[in-house]
C-alpha cells in the first residue's frame, strides 16, 4: 500500500525534530506535526530559557565579587522585564531555526493538533494523511497536585512568563527543576522558601552532592524546609498568597511555584484508536528499539520515562531514523554514564553511578573527596566551597562516578564523562597531567583516599 508518508512524526521537540530531519536525509518521506512551538519543552520552556535566566541569576555573584578585584560599581538594578523580552526574542529565534532546520531537511511541516485515528493514520485540523510508521514524541507537561487552590499556583511554563519578579516565592518540590528555579529567583533579588516534603532534595544524586548543596544554599540566605508540604492555598484580600501546610503552618507569600513531576502529554492523542499500551506509570510502553505494542507505532523521548532529558530524545530519535530508514547505520542508544548537570546556584556536574548506586551494585569502593574555596573567591570574603568526588571501584581502579558542586561544573563534567565511557581508570586520572590553576586539575590531583 503506498503511504502519504513514510513516517509521521508528532510534536517537534528535540527528539521528534532529530528523528524527521535525518530521516528525511535517509530519503524518507516524513511529516512532523505541532501544535505548539517548535523545539518542544527544551526551546520554549525548559533548558535554553531556564539557563538565560541562570546567567541572569549568576550576574549577582559576579557583582559581589567585584570589589576584590578593585571595582567600584554604582548600585546595581535589575530589571525584570528585561531580561524576559530579550530572552523572548532569543526563543522566536530559535524557534525560526528549527523551522528552517524541517523545512530545508525536505519534511513537510504541519501547525496543529494531531490525533491517531488508526494504525497507519493520523488527524491534523480535519485532514487526515496515511503513514508506514508513526512516531510518537510529544513530550511532557508540569502536572500540581489536586489540592484546594491550585489554579493559584504556577508552574515552569508560566515562570518565564511571569509580568513582574515576585518579591517572595515558595518554590515547591525537591527535583532539579525546583532547584534551579529557587536558585534563579533567589539571585535575582526575590525572598525563596524551597519547600520539599521529603527529608532531601535531589533524590537519586549523591549523598554527599546533595548535602554540599543544601550547606551552600543555606550560605546564601534561602530558606529550606524539608518535610513539610502544602494542603491548600488561598488568596489575601491585598493580594498575596497564603500556603496552608500541613503540619498547620501558614506562610504569606507573592508566588507559589510548583515542580513537583511532569506528566506524560497523551491529551487527545487518540491511543484509543491503537494497540499501544501504557506502563505502570502512565508512560508509552515500548521495547529496546522504541517499538510500542502497536506493530506500527513508535514512541520517543519524555513520553516514554525513561531518561528525560534532551540530549537522550535527540540520541533516541538518531536511533529511530536509523533502524527504520537507514539500518545498516543503527546503533542502540547507551543510557549508561549519561552526564548530566543542574544549573543550581552553585551548579552540579555528575556522570556515573554515585556512592549509594556503587555499594548497592556490589562494588568495593573507594572515595576520594575533595573540598576547597575556589581560587577566584580568595579575593572576596565569599566562603563557597566546591566539592569534588570520585567514586572507584577498589578492585579493578575503575572510575565509577565523578561529582562536582562548584562553578562550571556542567562544562567540567562533559569532559569526564568521555573518561568513563572510555573505562578510564583512577591510575589513568592519576597520570594525567592538570590544568595549572584551574579547579578542574583537582579531579587528576586527589590521591588519599576519604573512605
Amino acid at each position: 500500500m503506498a503511504y502519504d508518508f513514510d513516517l509521521f512524526v508528532i510534536g517537534a521537540g528535540s527528539g521528534g525534530v532529530r528523528a524527521a530531519r535525518f530521516a528525511a536525509g535517509f530519503g524518507a518521506k516524513v511529516a512532523v506535526a505541532e501544535s505548539r512551538y517548535l523545539g518542544g519543552t527544551c526551546v520554549n520552556v525548559g533548558c535554553v530559557p531556564k539557563k538565560l535566566l541562570v546567567y541572569g541569576a549568576h550576574v549577582a555573584d559576579e557583582l559581589e565579587q567585584a570589589a576584590g578585584y578593585g571595582w567600584t560599581l554604582e548600585e546595581g538594578h535589575f530589571d525584570w522585564g528585561t531580561l524576559i523580552a530579550n530572552k523572548n526574542r532569543e526563543i522566536e529565534r530559535l524557534n525560526g531555526i528549527y523551522r528552517n532546520l524541517l523545512v530545508n531537511s525536505g519534511v513537510t511541516l504541519l501547525q496543529g493538533h494531531a490525533r491517531i485515528t488508526g494504525a497507519n493514520e493520523v488527524e491534523v485540523q480535519g485532514q487526515r494523511y496515511s503513514a508506514g510508521h508513526i512516531l510518537i514524541a510529544t513530550g511532557g507537561w508540569p502536572q500540581v497536585p489536586d489540592i484546594p487552590g491550585k489554579e493559584l499556583a504556577i508552574t515552569s511554563n508560566e515562570a518565564f512568563y511571569l509580568k513582574a519578579l515576585p518579591r517572595r516565592v515558595l518554590v515547591v518540590g525537591g527535583g532539579y527543576i525546583a532547584v534551579e528555579f529557587a536558585g534563579i529567583f533567589q539571585g535575582l533579588g526575590a525572598a525563596t522558601t524551597l519547600l520539599y516534603r521529603g527529608d532531601m532534595f535531589l533524590r537519586g544524586f549523591d549523598g554527599s552532592v546533595r548535602t554540599h548543596l543544601k550547606e551552600e544554599l543555606e550560605k546564601r540566605g534561602m530558606d529550606l524546609q524539608f518535610n513539610a508540604d502544602i494542603q491548600r492555598i488561598e488568596q489575601l484580600e491585598d493580594g498575596c498568597l497564603k500556603a496552608t501546610l500541613k503540619d498547620g503552618r501558614e506562610l504569606v507569600t507573592d508566588c507559589v511555584f510548583y515542580a513537583t513531576g511532569r506528566r506524560p502529554m497523551l491529551d487527545n492523542l487518540g491511543l484509543e484508536n491503537t494497540g499501544v499500551e501504557l506502563d505502570g506509570r502512565g508512560y508509552i510502553r515500548v521495547d529496546e528499539q522504541y517499538q510500542t505494542t502497536a506493530p506500527t507505532i513508535l514512541a520517543i523521548g519524555d513520553v516514554i520515562g525513561r531518561v528525560q532529558l534532551t540530549p537522550v530524545a535527540l540520541a533516541e530519535g538518531m536511533a529511530v531514523a536509523r533502524r527504520l530508514f537507514k539500518p545498516e547505520q543503527y546503533r542502540a542508544v547507551d543510557y549508561q554514564n549519561i552526564p548530566t548537570a543542574v544549573f543550581s546556584q552553585p551548579p552540579i556536574g555528575t556522570v556515573g553511578l554515585t556512592e549509594e548506586q556503587a555499594l548497592e551494585a556490589g562494588h568495593k569502593v573507594q572515595v576520594f573527596e575533595s573540598r576547597f574555596r575556589a581560587m577566584k573567591l580568595t579575593l572576596t570574603d565569599i566562603q563557597e566551597k566546591t566539592l569534588m568526588k570520585l567514586v572507584v571501584d577498589a578492585e579493578t581502579d575503575k572510575v565509577l562516578g565523578c561529582h562536582m558542586v562548584g562553578p562550571e561544573a556542567g562544562e567540567i563534567i562533559q569532559g569526564l564523562g568521555i573518561a568513563l565511557k572510555a573505562g578510564a581508570t583512577k591510575q589513568q586520572f592519576d597520570e594525567t597531567i592538570g590544568v595549572h590553576p584551574t579547579a578542574a586539575e583537582e579531579f587528576v590531583t586527589m590521591r588519599t583516599v576519604t573512605r
